[in-house]
């Protein structure tokens, strides 16, 4: 009886694309991670999803982690496995999901790296009346305006933007659109780039951000001018377009301590992805607190300390 593994993947990868607009990262993403537990199956002798049981889906888990696989990468790869059996119990060819219950090993969680409100304002300072940088930081003052992510930010079109009344129209993960606020600093620079970009070829395009050849901007050229851009004002960070994303928030969580609005902004579906932020807020604290306090333990390893 032949494996049937392979087209079940198939099959549910369409339904993603379809039914809920996927991305082809998260599509690919998922199709990798999928693959492994359909591997690790096989290995096994079993050639239906339907033979899957708990042990054996821990004992996979178990394997994963002792070959490196962090905890982090786990849950992501079980979280892909449970969409799928959801899937096909759904159509009534599973009778339970057997992964539902099990869950990944917990590993030291990486805190995303954000730039402080210094190094921001440094980054995005008035630079050359040239075309091509008045987009940049447009683009990055907008990204770290509203908190977006980078395939937001070149998928809005003209039509997206409310500039009068500071009003973004963005389109995240999943096909889920949400109305962001546009902060004055970014509404003036888009207005100054939207002046040069009536003299471009493909003015007449859809898309708010185009290259010199009138074309919608490339997420790799976002990505490189963001690091030239940086480079050219003297930061010696690695700057990538997340990076303003994560700065958005921590700055944003740092002064307001309103966690579910920071969620709601960034489009987290979960609210234990924008927690991470609080770990950010308190470390910059826990920093402030060993350099001022008269009794503060500066020579202890602070690795451990959580907050309450």
């Amino acid at each position: 009886m032949a494996s049937r593994f392979e087209p079940t993947i198939a099959e549910y990868l369409q339904e993603l694309r379809v039914t809920k607009r996927y991305s082809p990262h998260t599509l690919a993403n998922y199709q990798r991670d999928l693959k492994v537990f359909a591997s690790s199956a096989t290995t096994r002798g079993l050639v239906e999803w339907k033979e899957l049981d708990g042990k054996t889906i821990r004992a996979m888990v178990a394997e994963q982690h002792m070959e490196g696989v962090s905890g982090r990468s786990l849950a992501r790869r079980l979280s892909a496995l449970r969409g799928l059996l959801n899937y096909l119990l759904k159509l009534g060819l599973v009778e339970a999901n057997p992964a539902a219950d099990v869950l990944a090993p917990k590993g030291k969680r990486a805190l995303p790296a954000t730039l402080d409100a210094d190094e921001v304002s440094r980054l995005l300072q008035e630079n050359l009346n040239d075309p091509m940088i008045c987009r940049d930081l447009a683009m990055f003052e907008l990204m770290y305006s509203s908190g977006l992510r980078l395939s937001e930010l070149v998928s809005i079109d003209l039509v997206d933007l409310d500039l009068s009344v500071g009003l973004v129209r963005v389109t995240g993960k999943g096909g889920k659109t949400r109305d962001l606020p546009v902060g004055k600093y970014a509404i003036l620079a888009i207005n100054k780039w939207l002046v040069y970009r009536r003299t471009l070829p493909g003015s007449s395009d859809s898309a708010v951000f185009i290259s010199t050849r009138g074309k919608r901007i490339a997420p790799r050229t976002v990505q490189m001018r963001l690091k030239k851009l940086a480079e050219s004002q003297g930061l010696t960070r690695n700057c990538y377009p997340h990076m303003l994303r994560h700065s958005f928030a921590s700055h944003l969580l740092e002064s307001s301590g309103n966690l579910r609005a920071v969620q709601e902004l960034l489009g987290h579906e979960d609210i234990s992805t924008t927690q991470v932020y609080t770990h950010l807020d308190f470390q910059h604290l826990a920093g402030i607190y060993d350099k001022a306090h008269p009794r503060a333990r500066q020579d202890e390893n602070r690795d451990n300390r959580k907050p309450q």
